[in-house]
């Protein structure tokens, strides 16, 4: 039987029956072959995997008897460390919208355009394109450009979310291009196997070869289809919500000062799932800034709603709205010591056996604080 609860009821198990937490998460792992409550079948299962990488790189014996060490040396501060695990589904709940288009256009001069759904909003999506196209074509990443999104090159896209940008839109790219590729086939055959791009893509257009394609791709339906009206039962299989799922541990050592509540991070490891990632730089920029984000949201994040506990704001304005009164995490909230690790796997579901790497590892920052929290206050008690 797979527990489902949250995180700190996890924390408080474990103690109750005095097992180790890290033992207690470890015994309780779905294991290849399990089912979700809602009656998905595990069928790519890492984090055993990422647990024994975490083991060795992130030195947790060592660590755990460093932090009992320090504990018993100092009064008032308290360390504590946890490790967490993420199993994050990929793929949009409503069906229609696990659809995505892309337009290639090739000019004479070798060059590629690239239009597609996706919205840019700093986390990299029009990088990947451009790599995705520049590597389905043979050419350097210079050659590719991609356009701003607009609804008048590529209609009725979905929103920019759920991590799903990549997925949809590489894919969608990477059809457009192998369209093309298979028109510019009887084209290289005929100038040889060792003309140029440029040269090729002349011939083509003195051919009269379309050099421009519209790519689409939609989910398979098996992958992202969900029952909400079936009961969920051991008989009754509820359907697939998810095309596949992202995973990742993170390990966090966190200092408490016990009579001020300051606090800081000393040190976070995190191994992250993310398949044969496209961009590894983006990647482990995405998995920092949602580590901290999520971290921000649950130790110093508030919003002060005007109600009857904070009366001194008008009834039902946000107080919390600015940078003067709402506080997100800063340079000093950084752990002094992070260590990002990319695993090295297979997932035939997306483009490229990539995954999505966007919100999955916020989970990872925002329970490992509070499990930290939890095994600074209250496992190592002040004596």
């Amino acid at each position: 039987m797979k527990l489902s609860v949250c995180c700190v009821t996890v924390s408080h198990l474990a103690e109750t029956i005095k097992m180790p937490l890290l033992q207690f998460q470890e015994r309780n792992l779905y294991k290849q072959g399990d089912r979700t409550h809602y009656g998905q079948l595990i069928d790519q299962n890492n984090l055993p995997s990422l647990l024994q990488q975490m083991k060795d790189c992130g030195e947790l014996n060592r660590r755990q008897e460093d932090i009992k060490a320090f504990n018993q040396q100092n009064k008032w501060k308290k360390r504590g460390m946890s490790t967490n695990f993420s199993k994050f589904g990929i793929c949009f709940s409503a069906k229609f919208l696990n659809q995505g288009g892309a337009l290639v256009c090739i000019y004479t001069d070798g060059t590629v355009l690239v239009s597609h759904g996706g919205t840019e909003m700093g986390q990299g999506l029009h990088t990947k394109m451009i790599q995705v196209a520049a590597q389905a074509f043979g050419i350097p990443d210079s050659m590719v450009h991609v356009e701003e999104t607009a609804t008048n090159c590529v209609p009725n896209s979905s929103a920019t979310a759920a991590s799903m940008s990549t997925d949809l839109y590489g894919m969608a790219v990477l059809n457009a291009c192998e369209q093309i590729r298979a028109r510019l086939g009887p084209v290289r055959e005929k100038v040889g196997p060792d003309a140029s791009w440029a040269s090729v893509i002349s011939a083509a257009y003195f051919d009269r070869v379309n050099l421009s394609a519209q790519g689409f791709y939609a989910v398979a339906t098996e992958r992202c289809g969900y029952d909400w009206d079936s009961p969920c039962t051991d008989n009754a299989d509820r359907g697939q919500p998810f095309n596949y799922f992202t995973q990742g541990i993170a390990c966090t050592e966190v200092e408490i000062d016990c009579l001020t509540g300051d606090n800081r991070i000393i040190r976070a490891d995190i191994i992250m799932d993310v398949g044969k990632s496209i961009n590894p730089a983006i990647d482990i920029g995405q998995i920092e800034g949602a580590y901290i984000q999520g971290y921000g949201y649950c130790s110093m994040e508030e919003l002060v709603w005007g109600d009857s506990q904070h009366k001194w704001v008008r009834p039902g304005q946000l107080f919390t709205r600015g940078p003067g009164t709402y506080k997100i995490p800063a340079f000093n909230d950084a752990p002094l010591d992070m260590r990002v690790h990319l695993a090295d796997t297979d997932n035939r579901f997306a483009v490229h056996s990539s995954k999505a790497v966007g919100e999955p590892p916020f989970y990872l920052g925002m329970c490992n604080m509070l499990f930290s929290f939890l095994y600074s206050v209250l496992l190592f008690r002040i004596p």
